[in-house]
């Protein structure tokens, strides 16, 4: 929210307080906290301190690296729940106040707030100083929306923001106005399915908004050096993340809000939709399935959408037996062909189901402030929503739910959570509605996916998601929602999914071809590869369907040659996946989140890298002609071996079955011996390919086991060059490979050293 009239004035009916000198200053050692009370006017006399609000700031940290600030003008209100849950650590907090400054201390991170001189708080780490407030920084606003407290955090030069959830406009966030208040608005506007309070920035820390209801960022907008959040209320409270590096800041981040789990191998295979409003029956989806077998297109997932039940009473979670008399005799028989089963549903329940009088009857639904059942006819017809905040109903709707699992089903996805109303409702637990808006979805994919934990055990469980806030990466998978098909929707559903990585998402999809409309076969087979060359792979569409054969042989060549591609890379996409669950580092990266050394990629939102070592560049033109930004060192095409060398943009051709995949210089990269499933051993017959590796090279190279806990089973391969020769020793008692260009060794099970000579 603005609450300027450019930089002298503020805008009509609008006062604002700002903290203007330190009246005083409290340190608790015990407690870990620091306490400043900040005159809004200057005190010259006792007079001065008659009819002057106080503004109250309080630091504190919940873990080494990261300062709590929350700042305060009236104390007294009712707290609102819910509240974003924060995983706090034993951290080490020092105090330190002196006439000049009072400063809190946690790991390398620092809050100094100056006794002398104009208001401002510096944020330091590493001696050197990450962000401030300054004077007019932090500030409590009186509207006529009523009040507002926000905070202004200085930008550097150069200093770009990044994050805020899955934001499909401009990847770099400089001179945006960016709302978190979820909506169901597509990937052509400023709206977003996604809404994380939450950005990183290029100088090294990030900033967490501790506010589930509406908080209005300003980035670099109102203020052009600073960024402004504010939320409504008496009250505002926020989180400093320290780095150094972006992967630095999304560890800490994530340690706070939660870790994305490990998913199934099973997840990164192909999955194929029947598509949203398609007519289709078994007869049909065997035909699909059956069509890719033919085709020698692996098939891991078929998904189920909408219209598995029937109209108007979505969801009553029965299979429509006009179409699917025999729907346990159907999952049996798709079982037998290897495949998953995912099924749509949502959290409305629409008035035509049974299952509408039942959940009235118990209390499930949401309450209108009468005490009636808030009701409304889009999407379905009278439809309720079920109040998730009522653990009876969230138990009853996970009931509904295992009911499908034990029929055979394998995954959710859990479509909408974004239309949560806000005016004239009641939560069964009392929870604010406008606080209940962005959240509602984390207790929504919560309740499905801890189902799934349960009855298939932690590391089995995925969803596919469409809604999320902060803390959501703990419930995947998600994927970017109703795109266009186009080459420009193509671009921006990649934009969303960098953005989402920059919030704190490990895992990420979209529909390959584009949701809306009837894909050109060019705009088609070039998703194609950028979808088999994200983190989960989904064949997907509205009123068309999305198998190959539909557009034309060589879509069906281009889907075979970039299925099996993505199988074989599963050790090393597995082992990538390892610092999801540990760090917080999501499988696809942006340039600045792997490269942040390297400022010619700080903007770059047309490429990525899938894990450390694998730049991928989609092509966005049904023309040869691409360009791609080859970061320093040289880099070689896993498609063809040609190699180019960098910092620089270059200009490529590729056709329809090629893109920009460019392996990272001093790279090691695990290649299955397998192309055709997810389900084998990634460890037995693995190639370890070697690229441009550095004399005096020494890395560990861990190839995971598919399905297995961290740890567990894994092969371990010890890599080092000297002079022109690799030496690896290892432990596992599986065969496996050394390749260098053209150059192969194979090595039978057991043999614990090998080695390679490198070609002068």
């Amino acid at each position: 929210m603005k609450f300027t009239d450019g930089y002298w004035q503020l805008r009509p009916g609008v006062e604002v307080l700002h903290p203007v000198e330190v009246d005083d200053v409290r340190a608790d050692p015990e407690a870990g906290t620091l306490t400043v009370w900040a005159a809004t006017k200057h005190v010259r006399g006792r007079g001065d301190t008659l009819n002057a609000p106080l503004l109250t700031l309080t630091y504190s940290s919940p873990a080494a690296g990261v300062v709590k600030v929350r700042v305060e003008h009236w104390a007294g209100a009712r707290p609102r729940h819910p509240e974003f849950a924060i995983r706090r650590s034993d951290v080490a907090v020092t105090t330190h106040v002196d006439d000049e400054a009072a400063v809190l201390t946690t790991g390398d991170l620092s809050v100094r707030v100056h006794r002398t001189g104009p208001w401002r708080v510096d944020f330091e780490s590493r001696g050197k100083v990450l962000t401030s407030s300054l004077p007019k920084g932090s500030g409590v606003a009186t509207t006529p929306d009523g009040p507002f407290v926000h905070e202004q955090l200085a930008l550097g030069v150069g200093e770009k923001v990044y994050g805020m959830g899955e934001r499909f406009g401009p990847f770099v966030k400089n001179g945006q106005t960016v709302d978190i208040w979820n909506a169901d608005g597509g990937t052509s506007s400023e709206q977003a399915y996604k809404n994380v309070p939450f950005y990183v920035t290029s100088a090294g820390y990030g900033v967490f908004v501790a506010h589930p209801e509406l908080v209005s960022f300003e980035v670099a907008s109102e203020m052009v050096e600073r960024t402004q959040f504010s939320v409504a209320g008496e009250h505002l409270e926020y989180y400093v993340i320290d780095g150094p590096t972006p992967k630095d800041v999304l560890e800490r981040y994530t340690a706070l809000t939660g870790r994305p789990p490990q998913v199934p191998a099973w997840s990164y295979g192909l999955w194929l939709s029947t598509s949203f409003t398609t007519s289709y029956d078994e007869k049909t989806v065997s035909s699909f399935i059956d069509g890719m077998a033919e085709r020698d297109i692996p098939l891991s997932v078929f998904h189920f959408d909408c219209f598995w039940m029937r109209e108007y009473q979505w969801c009553d979670f029965e299979w429509d037996p006009r179409t699917f008399p025999d729907p346990e005799g159907m999952l049996a028989r798709y079982k037998e062909k290897g495949l998953r089963v995912c099924v749509w549903i949502n959290s409305y329940i629409g008035q035509k189901s049974a299952l509408f009088a039942e959940a009235v009857e118990k209390g499930y639904l949401l309450r209108t402030t009468d005490g009636g059942v808030w009701q409304w006819d889009l999407w379905q017809a009278g439809m309720g929503l079920v109040d998730f905040t009522n653990p009876a109903a969230a138990a009853w709707y996970a009931s509904k739910l295992e009911a499908l699992l034990d029929m055979g089903v394998d995954c959710f996805k859990t479509d909408f959570g974004e239309r949560i109303p806000v005016d004239g409702v009641v939560w069964h637990d009392g929870s604010d509605p406008q606080k209940m808006r962005n959240y509602y979805t984390h207790l929504y994919n919560q309740t499905v996916f801890e189902l799934l934990e349960r009855k298939r055990g932690k590391g089995q469980a995925a969803l596919f998601a469409r809604s999320a806030t902060a803390g959501g990466q703990q419930y995947p998978v998600h994927w970017g929602g109703d795109n266009d098909s186009t080459f420009v929707s193509m671009a921006e559903t990649l934009r969303g999914g960098l953005s989402l990585a920059m919030s704190g998402f490990g895992y990420w999809s979209h529909d390959i071809g584009g949701f809306e409309g009837d894909p050109d076969p060019a705009v088609f087979k070039r998703w194609l590869a950028f979808g088999l060359l994200s983190s989960h792979s989904r064949l997907h569409g509205s009123s068309s369907v999305r198998v190959p054969w539909a557009f034309d042989d060589e879509a069906v060549d281009v889907a075979r040659r970039f299925t099996r591609l993505k199988l074989s890379l599963l050790p090393y996409l597995g082992a990538a996946a390892r610092d999801v669950v540990r760090h917080g580092t999501p499988l696809m990266r942006p340039m600045v989140l792997e490269l942040p050394e390297d400022r010619g990629g700080w903007d770059v939102d047309t490429q990525y890298l899938l894990g450390p070592s694998l730049l991928v560049a989609p092509v966005f033109s049904a023309e040869r002609e691409t360009a791609v930004y080859v970061p320093e060192g040289t880099w070689t095409s896993l498609l063809d071996g040609e190699v180019v060398t960098g910092p620089r943009w270059v200009t490529q051709r590729h056709g329809f079955d090629s893109l920009p995949l460019l392996v990272r210089p001093d790279t090691v990269l695990p290649v299955g011996a397998r192309d055709d499933t997810t389900d084998y051993d990634w460890a037995d017959g693995v190639t370890l390919q070697l690229f441009e590796l550095a004399d005096g090279h020494d890395s560990t190279v861990v190839v995971p086991a598919a399905d297995a806990g961290v740890g567990a089973s894994d092969a371990e391969f010890h890599v080092r060059r000297t002079g022109d020769e690799v030496v690896v020793t290892t432990t596992s008692d599986r065969a496996w490979s050394l390749r260098s260009g053209d150059r192969v060794v194979r090595f039978e099970p057991g043999t614990a050293e090998g080695r390679l000579g490198l070609a002068r």
